[in-house]
């Protein structure tokens, strides 16, 4: 399965947790709960976005090795950091608060990773 099509599964899952989220947890949560909460499905969707992008970039041919793994850094970074916050926002899980900071620095590096595969993917065209 392709970065596109995991993005899109993200992207979707994005939406449905935050509809789940205003009209069912928004009753049950406090609100400063709600928006650790809310901050998850945003991230979760920015980088849902990312990994459409990295998988055009892969079908194009752009990048090389370096959006391949900007796109795993994305997804296990989706994963840990707007994963933990779900959880964390639910319950009392207060030990799976250490994964959102992991998750946050896979988001980072990912983003570091597309810059420099594009730069070096643009710099070889010229060559």
């Amino acid at each position: 399965m392709g970065f596109a099509v995991v993005g899109a599964v993200f992207g979707f899952l994005s939406v449905a947790f935050g509809a789940f989220g205003a009209h069912v947890l928004a009753s049950h949560l406090s609100s400063q709960m709600m928006g650790v909460f809310d901050i998850g499905t945003q991230y979760q969707m920015y980088h849902a976005l990312a990994l459409l992008a990295v998988g055009i970039l892969i079908q194009r041919k752009l990048g090389g090795r370096l959006v391949v793994a900007a796109g795993w850094l994305f997804t296990v970074g989706i994963v840990l950091f707007s994963g933990s916050l779900y959880v964390l926002s639910m319950t009392d899980a207060k030990a799976l608060g250490v994964l959102t900071p992991v998750g946050g620095l896979c988001l980072l590096a990912g983003w570091v990773f597309l810059a420099v595969g594009l730069w070096k993917g643009v710099r070889s065209e010229r060559v």
